[in-house]
């Protein structure tokens, strides 16, 4: 009766460390989540500045997996590098040994439950009753989250202790290393936290049913079995991801294997050099030095592991016209924005390239063409262009509908709001010229004076627009863009004026609804242009085409 109380407490215990681990993960997240994607961008550009942030950012957030998430999202984003990834993600492993140095220092040396309430306390009262600001409130998450972990310590200590006493630690010396290297292995793989793994390791040690040696070979297996997370997390991703977690588990596995076979050296090492006599202390010192040693073996090769990876997984590239977004998980919000933006500007060029193509670039059909056939005439390759536009729409149309799914904070609402019409209106410009190719067939294809100084002007005047437009996407004003808004309101009615006025005096072989028709939707699809402008840079242009009655 009394070893199945102490099972259930020490089950219970796994369990409520876990559900910390998840509670401490989430709160920070949402409490400093962005400045740590603005610290893993703005510094990851070599590789040993990786190794550095991922370190610092793991020991803070606790969570390996959080950091390779928002690598996986940086990487498919094309934000950082393979390799610049592949430090990071050494950086996390070594920053993951913190929560071990936190419990051996803490968790053995005082009264953990009597550490805990003050936590648990505290947090649950924040979070129920103060949380209309979510800063509280995701404090509050973290408070809990944080005493959660040392009640869950408390209660595998107490258990581990219960079962010490009825333990002879003769029977298991006669164990092999290898069987305890195995046992790592399973049992993180089987709950997914290596953290986890290592303090039931310092509880079994602390009470002394293992010695260090044995100790030792489990915490190895605990370093490989973690890499399991983000394995099982891999299955059925990209390509990217499966890199990274091949990448992840060669690093574990090699540095784990290679330290196994020297842990009797190891922990002389440390006893005689480090002069650590405490085994808690000595274990978390192994651990640390375990996953430095993964680093300085690795990092003079990331480049060659970088070129390496690069041709794995060749066919689990991801589908699709996007560039980016693609690669980037919606799980990691902040980041996916970030993507989609950058292929916002992509669909931007790629749609003012099918303009210019559309109005200066496209092939006639020949002089001897009927007439008929000149009308319904639409170049194929113009066509495979506005369809690989409206198929790159319905990819960022779906993946701003994920990011919704999200919990996103109110100025990335907004954002992705602005960047979700920035498409819509590039499409609907793309449209607008789609729809008068075979009008401009007919005015190229007229031998009337006005006819053909209307389409020359209008060329000259779209062309205009689109170096405008050009210019005003890679430095953005907005009494440029106003200013432009005012022009095209004016030339539009000047362009009609002056159409109306020749045609008192002028015969045309083009209906002159058609001639109209072409220069108002010319104007639509530009203004439509200059929205997508305003809606990327973030502004309301509600205000500025009140009283542009265009399209």
């Amino acid at each position: 009766m009394v070893g199945s109380f102490d099972f259930w407490k020490f089950l219970a215990g796994i369990g409520l460390f876990l559900w910390g681990m998840h509670q401490l993960e989430h709160a920070l997240r949402e409490l400093v989540g962005r400045s740590f994607r603005d610290l893993l961008q703005r510094f990851t550009n070599r590789p040993w500045k990786g190794i550095v942030v991922g370190t610092v950012i793991t020991a803070i957030l606790q969570s390996s997996s959080l950091v390779t998430l928002m690598v996986l999202a940086f990487l498919g984003g094309g934000m950082i590098s393979l390799s610049h990834s592949l430090g990071v993600v050494l950086g996390a492993n070594l920053g993951t040994t913190f929560t071990a140095w936190i419990v051996a220092t803490l968790g053995f040396k005082v009264s953990v439950a009597d550490f805990a309430f003050p936590f648990l306390a505290i947090g649950t009262l924040t979070y129920l009753f103060v949380n209309s600001r979510p800063l509280l409130r995701n404090t509050g998450a973290f408070l809990v989250g944080f005493g959660l972990l040392f009640l869950g310590l408390d209660f595998m200590k107490v258990a581990i202790e219960a079962v010490a006493q009825q333990i002879d630690l003769s029977d298991y010396l006669g164990f092999g290393l290898g069987v305890f290297l195995i046992l790592g292995i399973l049992v993180t793989g089987l709950i997914q936290s290596s953290s986890a793994t290592i303090v039931i390791v310092l509880s079994a040690i602390n009470a002394q049913v293992i010695d260090i040696q044995h100790a030792m070979a489990m915490v190895i297996g605990a370093n490989i079995g973690t890499t399991f997370t983000l394995v099982l997390g891999a299955l059925g991703g990209t390509a990217d991801k499966k890199r990274l977690a091949l990448a992840n588990f060669i690093f574990k596995f090699v540095a784990g294997i290679l330290t196994f076979f020297f842990i009797e050296e190891m922990v002389s090492m440390a006893f005689h050099t480090f002069k650590v006599e405490d085994p808690l202390m000595e274990l978390v010192l192994l651990n640390t030095l375990i996953n430095v040693f993964g680093i300085v073996i690795f990092y003079p090769f990331l480049g060659l592991m970088e070129r390496w990876l690069r041709g794995k997984f060749m066919l689990d590239e991801p589908q699709g016209f996007s560039t980016y977004i693609k690669n980037v998980s919606t799980e990691v919000p902040s980041v996916g924005i970030m993507a989609l933006e950058k292929e916002v500007a992509s669909l931007f060029n790629r749609t003012l390239k099918f303009v210019k193509k559309l109005i200066l670039k496209h092939h006639l059909p020949g002089r001897n063409t009927s007439v008929w056939k000149k009308i319904i005439y639409q170049p194929k390759d113009l066509l495979a262009d506005y369809d690989r536009l409206k198929s790159l729409e319905d990819e960022l149309t779906g993946y701003g509908i994920g990011l919704q799914e999200q919990n996103l904070s109110s100025e990335e609402a907004v954002q992705l709001t602005h960047l979700m019409h920035a498409t819509r209106e590039l499409v609907y410009g793309a449209k607008d010229f789609k729809d008068i190719v075979h009008n401009i067939q007919q005015m190229e294809g007229s031998q009337e004076l006005l006819v053909m100084e209307l389409h020359q002007s209008l060329k000259d005047k779209m062309h205009g627009y689109a170096q405008q437009l050009h210019e005003l996407s890679e430095e953005y004003s907005e009494q440029e863009l106003l200013s432009l808004y005012r022009q095209l309101e004016e030339d539009h009615e000047a362009m009609i004026a002056e159409l109306y006025h020749k045609l008192r005096q002028q015969k045309t072989d083009v209906s002159i609804s058609t001639l109209s028709n072409v220069i108002k939707q010319s104007f639509s699809g530009v203004k439509h242009l200059c929205n997508a402008i305003d809606n990327r840079k973030g502004m309301s242009s509600a205000a500025v085409n009140e009283n542009i009655p265009l399209g």
